[in-house]
């Protein structure tokens, strides 16, 4: 298992490495965008991540959700194939988030 690390390259733009799996995400993980505040955009890098499953959608769902509670534009970039997928099976690949990979 790749361990989960976010990283900021430059203010407001993250890489995010490792697995986005039921096996590398905790119940911190979720929690790893808490500092929000002052800040109008995110842009998350997934070009990284090596392996996804529901674990890796669900905590993609839950920063969303953190930052529309902090009015914080998110954008997510270089979708894994396979995060599209379940996106898809969920209904989700018509949002604005999983709709256009800005790739």
């Amino acid at each position: 298992m790749a361990r989960l690390r976010l990283t900021e390259e430059s203010p407001g733009y993250y890489t995010l490495e490792g697995s986005l799996t039921f096996a590398s995400i905790d119940k911190q993980t979720p929690r790893s965008f808490g500092y929000l505040k002052g800040i109008d955009s995110i842009c998350i890098d997934l070009s990284q991540v090596a392996a996804t499953d529901s674990a890796g959608l669900a905590l993609m769902i839950e920063w969303i959700r953190l930052s529309r509670t902090s009015r914080v534009h998110l954008n997510f970039k270089n979708i894994p194939e396979q995060l599209l997928a379940l996106a898809k099976l969920s209904g989700l690949d018509e949002t604005e988030y999983f709709a256009s990979d800005a790739s």
